[in-house]
């Protein structure tokens, strides 16, 4: 049995003609699309210079702004205007959280728009890109939704300037002194020390206590048979003090006001003495306050809840034996109810039990 190769097929030289034809095909090709595709590479161009050139102007132009901002912060500090105000750092951190978000939205706008009008250069279906987009976005936003919510309160609570750097504050979950406000979380410094992170999504409400103004408060709690226009002299006197002196002067901006009584009990009197102060600075008032207070109720011989006016005779100390009972003549084995009491010693010989 014979078998027989397969014969290759013949191969039809290129010949110069053909050669000829397909530069030339190609050339009439490239000379009826050159147009199209310097339009659309110029068009291009064009529209990453003019994102690059609105993209570089308008970071600038934030830029200057936030140092505009900063430079204005530093020139009140140190001045009274500048202790009404928030501090320097408060500011600064404040205008660079702010810008910092400016400039990320205004880059994001840029860049998406420019990428969008490329791929619309290119004559792409943006339809099919943006559908997917939205279904992604979708998908990252439930399952980053704590952290879009951190992001978004960290904005909202910078442009409101609801606290800042320095500011003593209540959210709920901490409270303490603000040391670095961030778009994502908020660190605080305890009373203790100890420093709290806290989750701007996680904050409901808060308290500030450094703005405006704060209220010392100071119950004085004095004997019920006491001359209140005594006492009330006496805090008086205490009050016109403390306004004079330094450094309680700038740090109380208002006098201080004896309210009346605040309640009368069977044994005692509270009376109530309030002071407007500073911000931050209610709790050092208070304990001046109370020192002055009691300095003052020594000196005139006014006596607080339990204790005795100043000259008042000690009473004389109870006799210790005096609640002691006498002693016993059962005690005394010599005494006759000892011996009637104590119990027979039976004879030689001599039955008991008849």
């Amino acid at each position: 049995m014979t078998t027989s190769a397969a014969s290759p097929e013949p191969v039809t030289p290129v010949t110069l003609e053909d050669a000829h034809e397909s530069a030339t095909n190609a050339a009439g090709w490239v000379e009826e699309n050159w147009s199209t595709w310097l339009s659309i590479g110029l068009r291009i161009l064009l529209i990453v210079i003019i994102a690059v050139v609105l993209r570089t102007l308008i970071r600038r132009a934030l830029s200057k702004l936030i140092e505009r901002m900063n430079r204005s912060a530093q020139a009140v500090e140190g001045t009274a205007l500048g202790g009404l105000l928030v501090n320097a750092e408060r500011r600064r951190q404040r205008s660079e959280a702010i810008g910092s978000v400016l400039r990320s939205v205004a880059s994001f706008l840029i860049v998406g728009t420019a990428a969008l009008m490329i791929l619309g250069t290119l004559n792409i279906n943006l339809a099919p890109l943006l559908a997917s987009a939205g279904v992604a976005g979708v998908a990252i936003g439930f399952g980053a939704r704590n952290l879009v919510t951190d992001f978004l309160s960290g904005v909202f609570m910078i442009l409101e300037d609801q606290y800042g750097v320095g500011d003593s504050i209540d959210v709920g979950v901490a409270t303490g002194e603000v040391i670095e406000v961030g778009l994502r979380v908020t660190k605080l410094r305890g009373d203790n020390g100890e420093i709290w992170y806290v989750r701007n999504g996680e904050v409901k409400r808060v308290g500030n206590l450094s703005q405006g103004w704060a209220t010392a408060g100071v119950d004085v709690q004095v004997r019920s048979d006491e001359n209140l226009d005594r006492v009330k002299a006496a805090l008086a006197e205490v009050g016109e003090k403390i306004a004079k002196d330094e450094p309680w002067n700038e740090r109380l901006w208002g006098p201080v006001e004896i309210l009346g009584l605040d309640a009368v009990l069977l044994d005692s009197m509270v009376v109530r003495v309030s002071a407007k102060t500073m911000p931050g600075k209610a709790l050092s008032v208070e304990r001046e306050l109370r020192w002055r207070i009691k300095l003052a109720f020594d000196a005139a011989g006014i006596r607080i809840v339990g204790g005795r006016a100043a000259g008042e005779e000690e009473a004389p100390a109870s006799d210790p034996t005096a609640s002691m009972a006498p002693p016993s003549a059962l005690a005394n084995p010599a005494s006759p109810q000892s011996a009637v009491a104590s119990p027979l010693t039976p004879q030689p010989g001599q039955n008991l039990s008849k």
